[in-house]
């Protein structure tokens, strides 16, 4: 699907009107991710939009090409609450055809060049055919931090 067309169900009025106003007050996160996804990530074939209406929800960031969508989680992401909206969101998003990859901010702010690696992997993989019989493939795993870059595991 090219990227200028649109998804196959409708986005809700209420999301998307929720997505204007977040397109609108991106998080520092957020804005950081955009930067690079313009600026330092640009793949052949690949287009990102930010704050896209999908049905009732609201993706931070989707490649409409690759099927991938990117969400960069604040804090009130890994409580119970969140943790269960966030499960139901991406089941739904899922059964559209799309790739969900998750992002704490924290990560986005301090390893950006880890979350880019695997975005770019996962941009990568969105060539070859999809493994299972049901059509869903799992999302590459973060790569582990590099020591050379100061990554988690780097000695201080």
């Amino acid at each position: 699907m090219p990227w200028d067309q649109q998804p196959r169900r409708a986005a809700s009025p209420r999301a998307a009107v929720n997505a204007k106003t977040l397109r609108r007050s991106l998080t520092e996160p957020e804005k950081r991710l955009w930067w690079h996804l313009r600026h330092r990530l640009p793949v052949e074939g690949s287009h990102f939009r930010r704050q896209v209406a999908f049905g009732p929800y609201v993706a931070d960031f989707c490649c409409l090409s690759a099927r991938l969508i990117i969400e960069v989680d604040g804090e009130q992401h890994g409580f119970e609450s969140g943790t269960a909206y966030n499960t139901l969101r991406d089941a739904y998003l899922q059964s559209e055809g799309f790739r969900v990859l998750r992002f704490p901010n924290r990560m986005v702010l301090r390893e950006i060049d880890t979350v880019l690696d695997t975005i770019h992997a996962a941009l990568a993989a969105s060539d070859a055919p999809l493994p299972d019989s049901a059509g869903q493939a799992e999302p590459p795993p973060p790569p582990a931090p590099s020591p050379q870059r100061g990554g988690a595991f780097a000695e201080r």
